[in-house]
C-alpha cells in the first residue's frame, strides 16, 4: 500500500451482506455536527456558566473551544486515514493491539450516547407536557411520562431505521430550528451589546482578584461539555461521501460554527441580564428573551427545545447504532449486531437492540448523574484517541490521510484532557469509575476477540 493512501474500508469478515449507504455530503455532515454539538443544554448551561464566571462567560467558551478543537483536529486527523464505524474502537485497536482497550473504548462512548437519548427521552416528555399545560414546569403523571418515553423512543427508532438520508434530512431541519432559536436570541440582544464589563465576575471577597486563570479554566471544565459530539462524526464516516476529504472539513467547521454562536449568545445573555440573575434562573436564555422582546411569546422557546431535544437524541441514536454495526465487524460485540437492512441499509439489529436498551433506561428513573459520569469517561477516551494518534504517527509505516496535523496537538489534546478530567466532581468521577469496571467485568465475560485487521 502506498504511503498516501488511507487504508481500505472493508475490516471485517467479506460476507454477502448490503454495505452501509453512504449519502451525506459536506455541508449535510457539518449540520449533523452541529446539531450534535448544539442540543438544548446550552438553555440551561448559560445560566450555570454565569455563576462561575460572571460577565466572563464567554471567555469560558473560548477556552474550552480551544481545548475541543485540540482533540477535534486530532479526531478529523483520524478521520483523513479510517473513516470507519466504531472509528474510535478501531483506532484503539489498531494503534495498541488490546481488544481489552478498544471494547472499553467503544462501550463507553456508546453508554454516553445511550444515556444521553434516555435522559433526552424523559426531558422531551416532561417539556411535551409543560407545553399544553397551564402551569410551565409541571410534571407529567407516570403513565403519561411512560408514553411519551415510549411515544418518542418509537419515533426516533423509525426514523434512523428508514434511513441515513432520511435521518439526515430530519436533522437538518431540527438543527435549523435550535439554530433558528439561538439565532433569535443573539438578534433581539444585540442592541444591548457594549453595556456591561464583560471581565467582571463573581467576587466573593474584597481581595479576590477580577479574573484569574483558575476562575477560567473552572468554567471551561462546565463549557468544554457543550462541545462534545464532535466525536460523534467518526461513526458515520461510512455514510459519507469521499469520508477521507469531507470529514475532517465538516469536523472543523461544525465546531467553528457552534463556538461563534455559544460566544454570541453568551455575550448577549450577560448584556441583557446581570449574571447574578442568569445564575438563579432556571431558564436564562428563556429570560433574555422575556427582557429584550417581551413581545415574544415564551412557550416558543418551549418548542424550539423540543426540537433540539429531538436532536440530540435522534444524532446520538445514529451514532449508536453505527457504533454497534463497526464494533461487530471488528468482532468486539456478537457479529449479528453487523447486519445491515437489504432495502433500508440501515444497521436494523444494531437499531432495535439499542431501542429496547434505551427504553430500559429511560423508564428506570432519572439517570441524569448516569449522564454525567459517562461525559466524564469521554474525556478518558479522548485522552486514548490523542495517545493512538501519537503513535501511530510515529509508526514509520502508517499510511498518512489527506488532513494532517503536526506531533504537538495530539500531545497538547492530552494535557488538555487530563486537566480536565483532574477538575471533574468527586461524586461523578466515582460513578464514571463503576461503570468503567462495569464495562471490564463484562468484557471479563463475554470475553470478546478483535478479528485481524484487512490492509
Amino acid at each position: 500500500m502506498a504511503n498516501n493512501e488511507p487504508a481500505p474500508l472493508s475490516y471485517a469478515p467479506a460476507d454477502t451482506q448490503p454495505s452501509l449507504l453512504p449519502t451525506m455530503g459536506f455541508w449535510t455532515l457539518t449540520i449533523y455536527g452541529v446539531g450534535d454539538m448544539l442540543g438544548a443544554g446550552i438553555y440551561a448551561l448559560i445560566g450555570r456558566a454565569a455563576g462561575i464566571m460572571g460577565n466572563a462567560v464567554w471567555l469560558g467558551f473560548l477556552v474550552s473551544m480551544v481545548a475541543a478543537m485540540l482533540t477535534g483536529l486530532s479526531y478529523a486527523c483520524l478521520g483523513s486515514r479510517y473513516p470507519r464505524a466504531a472509528g474510535a474502537a478501531y483506532i484503539t485497536q489498531h494503534a495498541f493491539h488490546r481488544p481489552f482497550l478498544s471494547y472499553v473504548v467503544g462501550l463507553t462512548v456508546m453508554a454516553s450516547g445511550l444515556t444521553s437519548m434516555a435522559t433526552a427521552a424523559r426531558a422531551f416528555a416532561g417539556y411535551s407536557y409543560s407545553l399544553i399545560h397551564a402551569t410551565p414546569a409541571a410534571t407529567p403523571p407516570a403513565p403519561l411520562l411512560w408514553a411519551g418515553i415510549i411515544l418518542f423512543i418509537a419515533g426516533l427508532t423509525f426514523i434512523n431505521y428508514w434511513g441515513i438520508r432520511e435521518s439526515a434530512w430530519f436533522n437538518v431541519l431540527c438543527t435549523a430550528i435550535e439554530f433558528g432559536g439561538l439565532a433569535f436570541i443573539i438578534l433581539i440582544g444585540l442592541r444591548y451589546w457594549g453595556g456591561v464589563n464583560y471581565f467582571e465576575t463573581p467576587r466573593t471577597g474584597p481581595d479576590m482578584p477580577n479574573l484569574s486563570a483558575h476562575l477560567v479554566f473552572q468554567g471551561a471544565v462546565l463549557t468544554f461539555f457543550a462541545f462534545v459530539g464532535f466525536e460523534d462524526l467518526l461513526n458515520v464516516a461510512e455514510e459519507v461521501k469521499n469520508p477521507q476529504r469531507t470529514l475532517p472539513w465538516a469536523l472543523v467547521t461544525a465546531l467553528g460554527i457552534v463556538t461563534l454562536v455559544y460566544i454570541a449568545v453568551s455575550i448577549t445573555a450577560i448584556s441583557v441580564v446581570p449574571h447574578a440573575e442568569l445564575a438563579a434562573s432556571s431558564g436564562p436564555l428563556v429570560e433574555v428573551v422575556r427582557r429584550a422582546a417581551p413581545w415574544f411569546p415564551p412557550k416558543a422557546f418551549t418548542l424550539v427545545s423540543l426540537f433540539a431535544i429531538t436532536n440530540s437524541a435522534l444524532v446520538n441514536y445514529i451514532m449508536g447504532s453505527r457504533l454497534v454495526y463497526g464494533m461487530a465487524g471488528q468482532g468486539l460485540v456478537p457479529r449479528v449486531l453487523g447486519r445491515v437492512h437489504p432495502k433500508r441499509r440501515t444497521p436494523h439489529v444494531a437499531i432495535f437492540t439499542l431501542m429496547i436498551i434505551v427504553l430500559v433506561l429511560a423508564l428506570a428513573g432519572d439517570i441524569s448523574a448516569l449522564g454525567k459520569a459517562t461525559a466524564i469517561l469521554l474525556l478518558g477516551v479522548f485522552i486514548v484517541i490523542n495517545a493512538a494518534l501519537v503513535v501511530l504517527k510515529l509508526r514509520p509505516d502508517e499510511p498518512r490521510g489527506q488532513f494532517e496535523i503536526p506531533l504537538v496537538i495530539p500531545a497538547a489534546a492530552i494535557i488538555a484532557c487530563t486537566a480536565l478530567l483532574a477538575h471533574a466532581k468527586a461524586d461523578e468521577l466515582k460513578i464514571a469509575i463503576a461503570i468503567g469496571a462495569g464495562i471490564a467485568i463484562l468484557y471479563l465475560a463475554v470475553r470478546p476477540q478483535s478479528i485481524p485487521e484487512a490492509g
